[in-house]
């Protein structure tokens, strides 16, 4: 593959920078910095439930496994290739699309990306604050009188819960990349350990020879039927890692080379997750013999366990998951997106505070139980992250063919490379309408319409988004050429 050439150019415009968004002087993350962010994106409660839930389409073990090594390996590809122009150019993942947006139309992408973090740190931070309680009633029974819904919807002590989460969360955050890198070091190998000895003590109890690989609670699909079943659960895993898959420019960056982020993605994806998977499938299956039911929530595993360590260790341990893949996942990327927007009002620190101050305006504890809320509002966004990856990938591998100037990324000069017309390419805009509104219809078309035949559309809207997102670039860009090679 031809390596990417970094050309020269004016002085860097002060509206289109701050330290936060300009090139890095030192990249110093190695292959473990990155296995370890994915560590701590997979070692989650939605992880293990993701995980978990497949066994209930009908699917036999080996299609389930199946569906999340395809899925995954299918993430890791993808992600090198997202990977690749910001690890090389140094800068995050709204800048990098400036080469294909425009200097300004490039906060298209960042908006879209940021809202849909504000919405899932708000509720992740909620589903960890659900741990926090837990543990509270354990230890302490008198709290039990606070935790009937006050104001708001929410209880006395579920705001006193989500209020040391997001305290803490910010902490983290406010002190900078470093910090967050040393806690996901930390948070990833924490997880699985407690993850295993959740796992040990529940087989001990159950007997090795009453554990069953096979927990399809379906009904048994055939070998034909099953092919479609086994797609939708591919896209699914797709699905569930496209956020910190489109941003994933915003942690590459710091990767010391190329080699080290797709050695870091490789240990982090395919390898850990297939161990994740297993672990999840063998604790999982324990809960059966031990507890007389499926259990996939480690939350209520735990709960049933019914001992104060355990209680206190496991609360504890996926409080800390979820907070790690909150960081990473939803915390990180509007920081940098909302700094894009305004970069000398905005800083990075600054951009993550608004995102955590809408995700308590937006009270995620009332509208994460309505379908309609999370299908009308997270349904949509998430449809347009799929067309966004493949215009930035169609853009920047086919368009400008690897070659960019870092410098012009940051001019408001009306003859720079990325000006493009008063700072947008219409380009990127036109095929992100193209590749939008199929991709939003597919996920609204099935609610609208209630026909069982159409109901498969909206677990590929990431797909459909995607492919007629690059497709749309590379055909506008060959029609009307705007992105030139540096």
């Amino acid at each position: 593959m031809t390596q990417p050439t970094v050309a020269q150019a004016p002085p860097h415009d002060p509206r289109l920078t701050n330290e936060d968004l300009a090139p890095l002087r030192k990249q110093t993350w190695s292959s473990y910095n990155i296995f370890a962010f994915w560590m701590s994106d997979v070692h989650s409660v939605g992880g293990y439930v993701t995980a978990g839930s497949l066994f209930a389409l009908g699917l036999a073990s080996w299609q389930v496994l199946f569906a999340l090594l395809a899925g995954i390996v299918i993430v890791n590809v993808f992600c090198n290739l997202v990977a690749k122009p910001s690890q090389v150019t140094g800068v995050p993942y709204p800048v990098i699309n400036r080469v294909v947006f425009g200097v300004l139309g490039a906060n298209i992408p960042a908006i879209v990306r940021g809202s849909i973090a504000i919405a899932w740190y708000g509720v992740q931070t909620y589903l960890a604050s659900q741990s926090l309680i837990i543990i509270f009633l354990k230890f302490w029974p008198a709290t039990a009188a606070l935790n009937e819904p006050t104001f708001l919807g929410l209880s006395v002590l579920g705001y006193i819960c989500y209020a040391i989460l997001w305290v803490a969360q910010a902490a983290v955050f406010w002190r900078g990349m470093d910090a967050i890198r040393r806690f996901v070091d930390w948070a990833g190998p924490a997880v699985y350990v407690v993850m295993l000895v959740l796992a040990g003590y529940l087989v001990s109890r159950a007997g090795w020879e009453n554990i069953s690989l096979d927990l399809s609670q379906g009904e048994s699909l055939g070998f034909a039927e099953s092919i479609p079943v086994m797609l939708s659960a591919i896209a699914l895993v797709v699905s569930y890692f496209s956020g910190p898959m489109l941003n994933f420019g915003d942690f590459s960056r710091y990767g010391r080379s190329f080699d080290a982020v797709k050695r870091g993605n490789f240990l982090g994806l395919p390898i850990n997750f297939l161990f994740f998977s297993l672990l999840t499938v063998i604790t999982a299956s324990a809960t059966v013999p031990v507890f007389g039911e499926l259990i996939t929530d480690p939350i209520h595993t735990v709960q049933r366990i019914d001992t104060p360590f355990a209680i206190l260790l496991g609360g504890l341990t996926f409080v800390i998951a979820t907070v790690g893949i909150n960081i990473v996942a939803n915390f990180i990327s509007p920081a940098f997106d909302f700094s894009n927007v305004s970069p000398q009002r905005i800083s990075w620190r600054t951009g993550g505070m608004i995102a955590a101050v809408g995700s308590v305006l937006l009270t995620p504890w009332n509208w994460y139980g309505n379908p309609d809320a999370i299908h009308y509002t997270l349904g949509l966004l998430g449809a347009l992250i799929g067309p966004l990856f493949g215009i930035l990938i169609a853009g920047y591998y086919v368009c400008a063919r690897q070659r960019v100037s870092v410098d012009e990324m940051f001019t408001m000069d009306p003859g720079g490379r990325y000006w493009f017309s008063k700072g947008y390419n219409p380009n990127a805009v036109w095929a992100t309408v193209a590749a939008g509104v199929p991709a939003i219809a597919s996920v609204l078309v099935p609610k609208w319409i209630t026909v069982v035949e159409l109901a498969w559309l909206a677990d590929f809207s990431w797909v459909i988004g995607c492919g007629i997102g690059f497709v749309a670039m590379v055909l506008l860009e060959r029609r009307v050429p705007r992105i030139m090679p540096a």
